[in-house]
């Protein structure tokens, strides 16, 4: 299996695991947050998908783009991460190794590694996917127990 194939899997087992979860909870519940001023679940699943799109327009070496409106459902903000698991899988998957070790400027001008940058991308998703884990388990949700590989 080559880097960039490792990567996308990476990514794509944190993101279904987050998916499958999401699927689990219930519509009313699409607004709860930890505490005052904390993202919601559809606050979390939409910051997901656009940080992911905006990753990977850094990856492309284009600026992040806007973030979009927030969605109005869960079930929106679940279309939403679906959608970008799909563009994101698809964009890691075509990198070559020359790709990966191409440097791109991220974040306000610094340059890094696209591999970097697709590092960043698993390890923002794991960061998150552990949030809306948390929360699941305060609304009386139990997570999926384990990380699907594909």
């Amino acid at each position: 299996m080559n880097r960039s194939a490792v990567l996308a899997r990476t990514f794509q087992a944190h993101r279904s695991a987050l998916l499958d979860l999401l699927e689990t909870l219930p519509e009313e519940q699409g607004t709860f947050a930890a505490w005052d001023g904390g993202m919601s679940f559809i606050g979390l699943a939409d910051h997901l998908s656009a940080s992911a799109d905006r990753f990977l327009n850094m990856v492309q070496g284009q600026a992040p783009g806007a973030m979009p409106e927030p969605s109005a459902t869960l079930t929106e903000a679940r279309g939403r991460l679906w959608d970008s698991q799909e563009r994101a899988l698809a964009a890691i998957s075509a990198l070559s190794d020359e790709d990966l070790s191409r440097r791109v400027p991220a974040f306000g001008g610094r340059e890094m590694p696209v591999a970097a940058l697709i590092d960043t991308i698993i390890t923002h998703e794991a960061h998150h996917k552990g949030q809306v884990w948390l929360m699941a388990r305060m609304i009386g949700v139990k997570p999926p127990m384990f990380i699907k590989m594909g």
